[in-house]
């Protein structure tokens, strides 16, 4: 079976690579490799980002935490019910992720948080294994057009029958449910791009179709 996460020295993606090598120097504590999938071993629903960021999951080695983007995103998760425990921004800590798994498109961090066009091609591999090895889901998010546009490549559909807007639900010829939201990064909710609210109706709605 393929594998779903790739090795912790993927060589991949050269400028990937070299990134990392040369942060392993500059934060020998931090976690430096390709961030693993993370939650519900039996997810219904799976959420796709897009990159590690630098001193946040590259920091911890799990998705979203270590910034603000999941700070926002691990809270709302909890308030529909998708999460419990605690979250205290370390891969450590009580929090515990019901029926969720979270992925990104690139698993490795990326200068300036920027993937180009065939690192996020090369990382898709892994993006597919876990979407065949994950049955159970039935619908997914999408943080942001990158990753909505991987997931339907991934995914076999045409992404012209699919258009990305925040709040849109699409009905996949699966089946399965695609939730888009802008992404939860600080920079959409500092500008009002992306309001607390407008990503609990997102998250929420998908909560509600998962749970049937």
């Amino acid at each position: 079976m393929p594998e779903t996460n790739p090795p912790h020295d993927c060589q991949l993606c050269p400028r990937l690579a070299e990134f990392r090598h040369a942060n392993r120097a500059l934060y020998p504590d931090f976690f430096n490799a390709p961030v693993p999938n993370w939650g519900d071993e039996r997810p219904r629903l799976i959420i796709v980002g897009l990159a590690p960021g630098l001193k946040g999951a590259n920091k911890t080695g799990r998705p979203f935490t270590g910034d603000y983007a999941g700070d926002l995103l691990y809270a709302t998760l909890k308030k529909v019910g998708l999460a419990s425990g605690e979250f205290e921004a370390r891969a450590d800590d009580s929090l515990r992720l019901e029926q969720v798994l979270i992925v990104n498109g690139v698993r490795c961090v990326p200068p300036q948080n920027k993937p180009t066009g065939p690192e996020i091609a090369n990382c898709r591999r892994f993006l597919s294994a876990t979407l065949d090895h994950y049955e159970t889901s039935v619908a997914y998010v999408a943080l942001g057009r990158i990753a909505h546009d991987t997931l339907l490549t991934t995914l076999h559909e045409r992404r012209a029958a699919f258009p990305f807007a925040h709040g849109t639900e699409h009905e996949l010829s699966s089946g399965r449910r695609l939730f888009d939201s802008y992404h939860c990064s600080r920079y959409n909710t500092n500008t009002g791009v992306l309001t607390p609210e407008m990503f609990e109706d997102v998250i929420g709605r998908a909560a509600a179709f998962v749970r049937g």
